[in-house]
């Protein structure tokens, strides 16, 4: 799905990639890992054409796109999540998902692809970007770049800036993205059992509590993550 080849890139006499190999197949998820300045954000940019190689070969499906503008790119099947809050503030929820379209030739989201995804995005896709908070405008992956139809999504520090306990869920979200669309995946990162006794009423009134407050504690993490998935 994706193929890198000898990629060098640099910021003028200054080697950030040095001839990187690897390959990423259909439905595979990568993540890279290392310190701050090591060159991830730099591969990135490298992959979506923001930083031009130096030297080397990147293809999307057996399609060489080197040479080729990010947009070109996009309509190759990059899609490209940055770090950050990275909106048009003045555009609202509906119109910043819908720029993504662009690269398709469609002319709306399709309700199941986007919005079964992030269901928060019906309760707010109407608002302006620049009234949403740092939170609910953090694109981790963005619709924005799902609408666009991708086969490869970079995901720039995804999980920058959320909170531990939900973690785990957008993890289970994004491998559901995956398996629904097909997509290659390429990140940058960073109980004991409860006992009641037996026989007892109100050992069994505990447990329907137990279970009452951990259904509810899900739905709760299910709504907080939807929330920092969208836009």
């Amino acid at each position: 799905m994706l193929s890198i080849a000898n990629l060098r890139a640099a910021y003028g006499e200054s080697e950030v990639l040095h001839g990187l190999d690897f390959q990423v197949e259909p439905g595979e998820i990568v993540a890279i890992m290392g310190r701050n300045g090591m060159g991830k954000t730099t591969l990135m940019k490298t992959l979506i054409g923001i930083v031009p190689a130096k030297t080397g070969a990147v293809s999307v499906d057996g399609t060489e796109v080197t040479r080729l503008k990010p947009y070109q790119r996009v309509a190759n099947g990059i899609a490209y999540v940055p770090q950050g809050r990275q909106i048009f503030s003045t555009m609202t929820v509906q119109e910043n998902v819908e720029t993504g379209l662009t690269a398709t030739g469609k002319s709306a989201v399709s309700p199941r692809s986007i919005y079964e995804l992030f269901p928060v995005l019906l309760e707010m896709k109407s608002r302006r970007g620049g009234n949403l908070s740092a939170a609910s405008s953090s694109s981790s992956p963005s619709p924005r770049a799902l609408a666009s139809d991708p086969k490869v999504l970079l995901l720039d520090e995804p999980t920058e800036g959320i909170q531990p306990s939900i973690i785990k869920e957008m993890a289970r979200t994004l491998k559901r993205i995956r398996d629904q669309r097909g997509l290659a995946d390429r990140r940058l990162g960073a109980g004991a059992a409860l006992r009641a006794r037996r026989r007892r009423p109100r050992a069994r009134d505990r447990k329907r509590r137990i279970r009452a407050r951990s259904a509810a504690r899900a739905a709760s993490t299910r709504r907080k993550v939807s929330r920092f998935l969208s836009v």
